[in-house]
């Protein structure tokens, strides 16, 4: 919000108990910041999302050696069907690579590690997952935000109360949270090409420079390090994106 303001008259709780009550003092803070009726009427048919905090607090995935971590998110598999997209798309990621500089390898890696190609974006409902979140005393802040844009960006018509994502809110292609759809993203995310160029817009306003490496060290990998912050990912897609453009051999490190 960047005002430093309370992001809720209501208190935060780690159970459902409070958020009926809570929904009700956000809704009122909503309406005074400007967020439109249906936006609000969206929030207040929201139900607290279990599966969403329970995936929040077990996160293991994270903690994983680089090894473990690509052999459990099927490494080979992303880099072969990568390798095959990079062909058959050829001409879209020529475009995406002429308009900002990002090559292939790095967007196909994120796309296959984030929905498999679009095979597993998540049926979860958007809004409740966000609204538990910004609920939640874990990190009431950083979702609170994504709460606002989530109902900007249903104001706008761009998302609805029904719409489906993974654990966290995260939507689309590539799962993009709502203040990243409403700073770089362009058009449906759940279509791949409107993703890849979204997710390309959001690596070049991250600092990437066309040519420039991006593995860990290089010019590039910052970027890629603004994608996410789990380690053991970012070092996942500087990997897989090589191993995908063809650089160094299928087994580099």
């Amino acid at each position: 919000m960047g005002t430093g303001e309370k992001a809720a008259a209501a208190p935060c709780g780690s159970s459902s108990a409070g958020f009926e009550a809570w929904k009700q003092d956000f809704a009122g803070e909503a309406r005074a910041k400007g967020v439109g009726a249906s936006a609000v009427a969206a929030l207040m048919q929201t139900s607290y999302a279990s599966a969403t905090i329970a995936a929040d607090r077990s996160q293991r995935s994270f903690s994983l050696s680089l090894d473990q971590f690509l052999a459990k998110r099927g490494a080979s598999t992303i880099v072969a069907r990568g390798r095959s997209l990079k062909q058959s798309q050829g001409a879209l990621f020529a475009s995406i690579e002429q308009r900002y500089g990002v090559p292939p390898g790095p967007l196909i890696a994120i796309w296959g590690m984030e929905t498999g190609f679009g095979s597993q974006r998540g049926n979860q409902n958007m809004l409740s997952s966000i609204a538990t979140l910004a609920y939640d005393c874990r990190r009431p802040e950083f979702f609170t935000e994504q709460l606002y844009a989530a109902l900007k960006l249903i104001d706008q018509g761009a998302l609805s109360a029904a719409t489906r994502g993974s654990m966290h809110g995260e939507v689309g292609q590539t799962q993009f949270m709502p203040k990243n759809i409403l700073a770089y993203g362009s058009g449906n995310l759940d279509v791949a090409a409107n993703a890849l160029n979204s997710t390309a817009n959001f690596l070049r306003a991250h600092g990437w420079r066309a040519g420039a490496g991006y593995q860990p060290g290089e010019a590039n990998f910052a970027a890629i390090q603004a994608w996410n912050a789990a380690p053991v990912y970012q070092k996942a897609i500087a990997l897989l994106g090589r191993q995908i453009d063809g650089e160094a051999g299928s087994a580099a490190r």
